[in-house]
């Protein structure tokens, strides 16, 4: 047995990180139209010809992947057409409301999906494992959009319960717990789509991870020891279940932006989803390539970070024959 090291993870990580830079430039510029176009569509202003062309000289007239590559090795993602404003604080005012959002979301539908998962394998075949398998199967089989469109016009237009747009109560002077209520009140609905998105594939992963786990051997050698029930669910079989949660966590992370392009879309959310529908829109390419940019970086770093987790759910994983 020897121990693999981290270099080829690395190098791995490294060159996809690379790819990324060239995709998040590359991608945006095969969008229809630009931001000339985009802006002056629904305009009663009519350019010339030479107006365009020069409007179009002004907006490209550092466009160019050298260019690109210079101004993020400088740290400068430059400025939006469209916000006037740099890139990199438009992402940052955006990325907190989003974490709130989607990492609320997958955490807390990880944790519940697991706990239900691990104690409808222990009671398989009771009426109460066939009733959660049956629920979370129906639930998974309804997508994000009509979710979170039901419960817009349950509870926010027609029992007026919760706000139907925004992060939080525009212009109002909040602070302190009034400012955190009514951000919570914004936050209920679009949150309650996603888990309600996510809960299910956790809980079947869980279940079904935990159903191959306890016809282990080791499992009855617990049992016969005298262990605690509960030791042996969740000390010795949840434990070995947990690993699949982590690489689907993982594998969810990878459609955050996308994700959160539906759901803040629908709810107006001020987050990154909303902030990229908006930039594509308006075809601002300097903003879209920022977003997917800085998105995709993130992805890589979040499962560098789960991959070596790894190591310590499963002390297996750490080597390799």
């Amino acid at each position: 047995m020897r121990r693999t090291g981290p270099g080829p993870h690395i190098l791995a990580y490294a060159l996809a990180a690379l790819v990324m830079v060239y995709a998040s430039y590359l991608l945006p510029r095969m969008l229809p139209g630009d931001f000339v176009s985009a802006m002056y569509s629904s305009s009663h202003v009519t350019l010339s010809a030479a107006q365009e062309q020069e409007l179009r000289s002004y907006y490209t007239g550092r466009d160019g992947f050298v260019w690109y590559l210079k101004d993020l090795v400088t740290f400068e993602w430059g400025y939006s057409y469209a916000f006037l404003s740099p890139i990199s604080r438009l992402i940052l005012q955006a990325l907190p409301w989003t974490l709130l959002l989607m990492g609320s979301a997958h955490i807390l539908s990880m944790v519940a999906g697991f706990f239900a998962g691990v104690e409808a394998a222990w009671r398989r075949g009771s009426t109460t494992e066939k009733s959660g398998v049956g629920l979370m199967t129906v639930l998974q089989g309804i997508p994000e959009i009509g979710t979170g469109v039901i419960l817009l016009m349950v509870f926010a237009f027609y029992l007026g319960w919760f706000p139907a747009a925004g992060g939080e109560t525009a212009y109002a002077e909040f602070s302190g717990l009034e400012r955190a209520t009514d951000i919570l009140k914004h936050l209920a609905l679009p949150f309650t789509t996603l888990f309600l998105a996510y809960l299910p594939g956790n809980f079947l992963l869980t279940r079904a991870g935990m159903a191959m786990i306890l016809k282990k051997q080791y499992l009855e050698t617990a049992r016969a020891k005298g262990l605690p029930p509960m030791r042996v669910r969740y000390a010795h079989a949840a434990r070995n279940a947990l690993l699949p949660m982590v690489t689907r966590f993982g594998l969810r992370i990878a459609f955050m932006v996308t994700g959160a392009l539906i759901i803040e879309t629908i709810y107006s959310y001020p987050g990154l989803g909303t902030l990229l529908f908006n930039a594509i829109s308006q075809r601002d390419l300097p903003l879209v390539q920022g977003i997917v940019l800085f998105s995709s970086l993130a992805i890589l770093l979040i499962n560098l970070a789960l991959e070596s987790a790894y190591g310590f759910l499963d002390p297996r994983v750490r080597y390799a024959s």
